[in-house]
C-alpha cells in the first residue's frame, strides 16, 4: 500500500504521526468536533451500541486518542477498558478527561505502539480502533496484532474514513480537500496536520477492498457499515 506521512521527513511513519498528534492535541478535540460539525460523536454511539451487543468484560481501544471512544465505552458497558497510543500529548489529555469524569478505576491508559501490543495473545473481548487505522505504518501488522490479541470468536471493530459515493462526492471532496486542511491549519498551528488528513484518506483501503484485507489478516468474517453516505465505514471482524 502506497505510503502518505505527515511531515515528509524521512523519519518513518510511525515516528511522525506520534509528533503530529504531540503537536496538535491542545486542539484536537475542538476541531474534531468544528470539521465533522459534530458527526463523529454520532459516528461513536453508533459505534458503542454495537458492541454493548457483545457485552464484553475486558476491551482494548487502539488509538485511543483523547479519549472520546474509551470514555464513551466505559459509560456505557460495564467492563475493563484500556486505551492504548503512541503520542503522549493526547494520553494527557485523556488521563485528564476520565480523572474528571471519575472513570479512572475502569480506564486504563497506555503509551504503546499498534504494530507492537505489549499484551498476550486472547487477552481482550473486543478490540476497537477509530480513525487511527490509516495512520499504522504498517497496516496488515497492526491488524493481525490486533487478531492476536482478541479472545477467540469475538469481535474487533474499526471505525475509519472511507470514500463518500454518490451526487454528493464532488462537494464533499472540494470541502475535504480545500476548506477543512485551511481551518485546520489555522485553529491547530500546524500547517501539515490537516493536510495529511485528506491524503491520507485518499489512499487508505475502504469497503471491499478493506474487507478482504482483513480476511487475509485471518479473520472469519468481516461485515461493512457505512455511515453519512460513506464519509466514515464501520467494519466489524470476527476471530
Amino acid at each position: 500500500m502506497k505510503q502518505v506521512t505527515p511531515y515528509g521527513t524521512g523519519e518513518g511513519k510511525k515516528v511522525e504521526v506520534e509528533d503530529m498528534f504531540d503537536n496538535i492535541a491542545p486542539q484536537y478535540d475542538k476541531l474534531n468536533r468544528i470539521l465533522s460539525l459534530k458527526i463523529d460523536v454520532l459516528w461513536r454511539k453508533k459505534l458503542v451500541k454495537m458492541i454493548q451487543k457483545d457485552a464484553p468484560n475486558t476491551i482494548l481501544d487502539i488509538a485511543t486518542g483523547t479519549g472520546d471512544l474509551a470514555i464513551e465505552l466505559a459509560q456505557s458497558i460495564p467492563a475493563e477498558i484500556t486505551g492504548l497510543d503512541l503520542s503522549q500529548g493526547m494520553l494527557s489529555i485523556a488521563d485528564h478527561k476520565v480523572n474528571k469524569l471519575k472513570l479512572s478505576e475502569r480506564v486504563k491508559l497506555l503509551k504503546g505502539d499498534a504494530e507492537n501490543l505489549p499484551f498476550e495473545d486472547n487477552s481482550f473481548d473486543s478490540v476497537t480502533v477509530s480513525f487511527g487505522a490509516r495512520n499504522f505504518e504498517n497496516l496488515e501488522k497492526g491488524l493481525r496484532e490486533m487478531k492476536r490479541v482478541l479472545v477467540n470468536g469475538k469481535k474487533m471493530y474499526i471505525l475509519e474514513f472511507s470514500q463518500v459515493e454518490g451526487p454528493l462526492r464532488p462537494f464533499y471532496l472540494f470541502y475535504f480537500k480545500n476548506i477543512l486542511p485551511k481551518i485546520g491549519a489555522l485553529i491547530s498551528k500546524d500547517n501539515r496536520a490537516y493536510t495529511y488528513l485528506p491524503d491520507s484518506v485518499t489512499i487508505f483501503p475502504y469497503g471491499d477492498q478493506m474487507k478482504q484485507i482483513l480476511l487475509n489478516c485471518g479473520f472469519n468474517s468481516v461485515s461493512i457499515h457505512k455511515l453519512s453516505m460513506g464519509i466514515a465505514t464501520i467494519y466489524i471482524a470476527r476471530k
